[in-house]
């Protein structure tokens, strides 16, 4: 039977809690253990596919298709967990359940009711998990903070699981907040608050996690165990790091955080083999080369809107060059605006453009993917950026100064970038493509030197396609197609000739890099641009 970890957290937001848990998890992996992993989210959403990155981070797409938390990122980059759909839980799938059950008769006439219901179907789902992995632990974070009305399902089913499973089957970490005030005091209060409110709601945590921009001292860890009720060597310290979270996964060990777990789920004791962490951070602290990425975004974009593609970034630059990488935000709203694109290029070595939604900033988008063929920098486009591509050779070289996508013009005489169904007269309604599908890659590109593969698997998220009619044009002004899909044979790719390098791609291979196996279209993405400084 699998054992089980609950992460919860408290006092604020944003404190880590996806990144500790994804830590948690790697040093359980790196002590021999399988694993598995669960996002519970209180928000109503049956996933995170309408909501906007600017409330919530980027969209993280797995393997069968799910839209999901930017947290199942993290889980992928920290760990080998193979995730899907079923490893996020949003309380929007919970109700889902429940009232189709009820619409049913499942429930054979009773009251349908937060507890048991709605409990009772979260506890069913985190069970599942667990039995159809069959990991040796699985780790649960509960997403929000105690005292949020929306986590009080959740907090109800992690204490009945808890009293479920038994004390050695079952771990409650409760991620808080040690503030340092003017003067530089710690204060434990906020801690004694949160831990207050989770005790309240019947759960007693076993081991704290302590926020902090400097590590707790053994007496205000003393004071902290007293205050909120477990013994002193639980209490652990999560600092702020210096360049990266994956530094966390040997903070963390140096502590023994993964031994104190061990001990209480009694899981004996192993041996916990970080090297693939001080590995990685010796290279990342020592490089021997530097690499300047410019990435092009909406405006006053967040880091979290394009996470993954910013950590595949630096997987390519510390792994694979021993570089030490600097990304520099370019607003897309503001290039709309100005005729002199050279002060915001100056010193960079390379330009990515990653997926986009919505027409604000595309202007910007397009004058930033001229700049990068005409000045011959090394350009990666994602999604949207691949498409920019086709549309900025049909305005600039092929004359068609109305060429666009029907995303933003539906009357465009040269629509370049559509829906299928538009493509063939189709009436019927286009279905936006999602999850892991093939990809055939054409011999003689720079796109089939990067694989070195004529067929690859890789996830998408997309809705529009470039139509295949203008292929030919394309080809004679530059512009070569690198990659088609093996299921429908639509557009996936595309390069330019007589460039550096210059590809973009309508899949997403952000989605699959990790620290030490940088996914190979950043690697010589990235190995381009220190070409390109040098």
């Amino acid at each position: 039977m699998s054992k089980y970890i609950f992460v919860t957290s408290g006092v604020c937001s944003s404190l880590g809690k996806g990144v500790a848990s994804s830590t948690i998890g790697s040093l359980l992996e790196c002590s021999g253990l399988s694993i598995a992993m669960i996002k519970c989210d209180p928000y109503i959403n049956v996933d995170a596919g309408n909501i906007s990155p600017y409330q919530h981070g980027e969209v993280y797409v797995t393997e069968d298709g799910a839209e999901t938390d930017l947290d199942l990122g993290n889980f992928s980059r920290f760990t080998s967990v193979k995730l899907s759909d079923e490893h996020c839980i949003t309380i929007g799938k919970i109700y889902e359940s429940v009232i189709r059950n009820e619409r049913a008769g499942r429930y054979n006439g009773r009251t349908v009711q937060v507890i048991p219901h709605i409990t009772d179907e979260i506890k069913r789902w985190i069970r599942h998990v667990g039995e159809k992995s069959g990991a040796d632990v699985v780790i649960v974070e509960i997403g929000g903070t105690v005292g949020d009305i929306e986590a009080v399902p959740y907090l109800e089913a992690t204490r009945q699981l808890i009293r479920e499973l038994g004390k050695t089957n079952a771990l409650s970490i409760h991620l808080t907040l040690v503030p340092v005030i003017t003067g530089g005091e710690l204060k434990s209060k906020p801690t004694q608050h949160s831990v207050k409110q989770l005790q309240e709601v019947g759960i007693q945590p076993d081991i704290l996690l302590c926020r902090c921009e400097v590590p707790v001292e053994e007496s205000m860890r003393k004071k902290i165990a007293l205050f909120c009720n477990v013994a002193q060597g639980a209490v652990f310290t999560s600092t702020d790091i210096e360049k990266s979270i994956y530094e966390l996964p040997v903070i963390f060990h140096r502590q023994g955080l993964d031994a104190k777990i061990l001990e209480k789920l009694e899981l004996g004791n192993r041996a916990t083999d970080v090297c693939q962490w001080t590995d990685f951070l010796e290279k990342l602290n020592h490089p021997i080369k530097s690499v300047c990425i410019a990435m092009v975004g909406k405006k006053d974009y967040l880091d979290d809107c394009y996470k993954s593609v910013r950590e595949s970034l630096l997987h390519a630059a510390v792994t694979g060059s021993n570089a030490d990488l600097s990304i520099k935000k370019i607003d897309a709203e503001t290039l709309e605006r100005t005729q002199e694109l050279d002060p915001f290029f100056k010193n960079v070595d390379g330009i990515v453009i990653p997926g986009n939604y919505g027409q604000r900033g595309f202007l910007g988008l397009l004058a930033t993917v001229r700049y990068a063929r005409e000045h011959k920098i090394p350009y990666l486009g994602i999604d949207l950026g691949m498409q920019l591509m086709a549309i900025e050779t049909a305005r600039t070289l092929c004359g068609w100064e109305d060429a666009d996508s029907t995303e933003f013009m539906q009357n465009s005489n040269h629509a370049i970038i559509s829906l299928p169904e538009e493509q063939t007269g189709s009436s019927a309604a286009s279905l936006v493509k999602l999850g892991a599908s093939s990809v055939s890659i054409m011999q003689n590109t720079t796109l089939h030197s990067v694989y070195n593969a004529e067929r690859i698997v890789e996830r998408h998220r997309s809705k529009y396609t470039f139509d295949r009619h203008y292929t030919t044009i394309m080809h004679e002004h530059g512009l070569v197609t690198n990659a088609i899909s093996a299921e429908d044979g639509q557009t996936e790719g595309f390069e330019w000739k007589n460039h550096p390098w210059g590809i973009g791609v309508q899949y997403h291979p952000e989605f699959i890099s990790r620290p030490a196996k940088p996914h190979p279209l950043f690697l010589s993405f990235v190995q381009a641009a220190l070409n390109a400084r040098k």
